[in-house]
């Protein structure tokens, strides 16, 4: 669809970019404001969000008064809700029953270094093809460090780009040699129907076992259509990470200077 065709379209459709943002993470606590040259986590994350061409608006998703504090303070629109949500996407679907849409679409909050433009991949396909429920972007595993780390999700995929399987193993095992690899992207969308039947759902023994909410959705014949992006993002799982994302943040703005 040529460019002009699918920005008007999109103006069609109210699409809601939603950034869950936990304050109680068991690995890292509080990690949504962690301090990134000055500025919490979460305003690089939404700061980044706003720069997509097809969101029509983008609010922070969160369980703690200390986070929306921080977005009061830097006037970033938020919803407060439940403490018991077990995921992300969880949390968008509860979003999605006090905010009508026609998109949504899950933004981590621990990605400040996202591209716009890769958020707009996941929300192209979904305005081309009213039939897709739920769309994830995948990028090639370039880094042997990825490839065998447990917090980068591995994803496999059928003929017509669609998931079979997630996992934090290196999967397919490469008994004849494999040509590709690919982990998933954090930018999730979904329609509405895809997320109120998530949250309906119970917790499956694959979602129990790898820790990967999106295995729900195979899990209950849900289709999951995987596009595939150029994408180096680094998700602030660990200090490492959030050390490394200081260092990059501080050189882009150093260049700006």
């Amino acid at each position: 669809m040529p460019r002009s065709n699918m920005k008007n379209k999109s103006k069609k459709l109210k699409i809601l970019g939603v950034i869950p943002a936990r304050y109680a993470s068991s690995r890292f606590p509080g990690k949504p404001l962690a301090d990134i040259c000055g500025k919490p986590m979460i305003w690089w994350v939404y700061k980044q969000a706003k720069k997509s061409k097809l969101l029509t608006s983008v609010i922070i998703a969160t369980e703690d008064d200390r986070i929306t504090e921080v977005c009061e303070k830097l006037k970033i629109p938020y919803i407060m809700t439940s403490k018991t949500h077990p995921t992300g996407t969880d949390r968008v679907a509860e979003t999605a029953t006090k905010i009508p849409a026609d998109i949504y679409v899950n933004i981590q909050g621990d990605e400040p270094l996202i591209d716009p433009k890769v958020i707009d991949a996941a929300i192209k396909p979904m305005i081309s093809d009213p039939s897709i429920q739920v769309v994830h972007l995948m990028s090639e595993i370039t880094k042997m460090h990825e490839l065998v780390s447990t917090t980068v999700p591995n994803a496999v995929v059928n003929h017509n780009n669609e998931a079979i399987f997630f996992s934090r193993f290196p999967v397919p095992y490469p008994r004849n040699p494999v040509s590709k690899y690919f982990k998933i992207v954090a930018v999730y969308g979904f329609r509405p129907k895809a997320l109120k039947k998530f949250a309906s759902l119970p917790k499956g023994l694959l979602e129990h076992n790898e820790e990967i909410e999106s295995l729900r959705f195979i899990e209950n014949k849900i289709p999951v259509k995987m596009i595939e992006v150029k994408s180096d993002n680094i998700a602030v799982d660990t200090q490492s990470d959030l050390k490394l994302v200081q260092e990059i943040m501080r050189k882009k703005l150093k260049g700006k200077a």
